[in-house]
């Protein structure tokens, strides 16, 4: 009798700098809209709005996590005022090729980003994939308990019902790739120039080189 086939994984896909390049227009866009709203809101000049705007983010792995709380601020408010974009598909820069990609990938596939739901869907609406995507998981689905916190992995594992061995974490940020092989999961860093640590399995220079990389996985 033949060995029957292991279940393909399910695909966990960051979303920033790793499905398209945020750092071009949308990751500059939204910091002026943080420190515009920290600079507000706290009575801050600009230069220490832009101060504590990157400090939470160091400290915490998000801005807002760290003026929800030292400041009380509403999360909801604030991501609906600094993820505004008029015209999004102006913004993006991605490769066209990754639809393709995604379709030839086999298994479940859901965004997980610490990026607000409705932004994160508008832009795989975007690039046009949102058909290949189960969920996405924002930074509302997590509690509002971002990566690399174990609380947002912990979120969606139990929502989907999701069993972390079963899962690859793709991602930009080897920090999130750490937590997640702690929990058992398979781990891919997308970028250039990017060192590899223990705790990553796979470096690929881009996603589009994803499904041809994992092949190992799929047998």
């Amino acid at each position: 009798m033949s060995t029957p086939l292991r279940p393909p994984p399910v695909w966990l896909f960051d979303l920033d700098n790793t499905l398209h390049n945020a750092s071009a227009h949308i990751f500059p866009h939204i910091n002026r809209s943080m420190t515009a709203y920290v600079e507000q809101h706290l009575s801050l000049s600009l230069e220490e709005a832009n101060a504590l705007r990157v400090h939470y983010w160091h400290r915490y792995g998000a801005t807002l996590l760290g003026l929800v709380r030292h400041h009380g601020t509403n999360p909801h408010h604030f991501l609906e005022a600094t993820h505004r974009f008029e015209k999004l598909h102006k913004l993006m820069v991605f490769d066209r090729a990754l639809r393709s990609m995604l379709r030839r990938l086999p298994g479940r596939k859901i965004v997980f980003s610490n990026g607000p739901q409705r932004y994160a869907e508008a832009v795989v609406e975007a690039m046009g994939i949102r058909r290949h995507f189960h969920d996405v998981f924002g930074i509302e689905q997590m509690r509002f308990h971002p990566k690399p916190g174990v609380q947002a992995f912990r979120h969606l594992l139990h929502d989907h019902r999701l069993d972390p061995r079963h899962c690859v974490l793709v991602e930009d940020s080897a920090e999130n790739l750490r937590t997640a092989k702690r929990l058992g999961m398979k781990t891919v860093l997308v970028g250039r120039g990017l060192k590899q640590p223990a705790y990553v399995d796979m470096k690929i220079s881009s996603i589009l080189r994803l499904r041809r990389a994992a092949r190992p996985w799929l047998a």
